[in-house]
């Protein structure tokens, strides 16, 4: 049968043993709609961006 060569070091079992998960993207209100938007990037509703039109809608 096979045998570990070396014994699993507290360390190392706690690496396998961790639950993180991904979390939420950042989201901001739009400053000219209200629409809840990823932050830096042209809002999809109004195509606004820093108070100005980046894509006309």
């Amino acid at each position: 049968m096979a045998v570990p060569a070396r014994r699993t070091s507290k360390k190392v079992k706690n690496q396998r043993r961790t639950h993180f998960k991904m979390s939420i993207p950042g989201m901001v209100e739009c400053a000219n709609c209200g629409d809840m938007r990823l932050s830096h990037r042209v809002c999809k509703s109004c195509g606004h961006y820093k108070g100005k039109e980046v894509v006309s809608k």
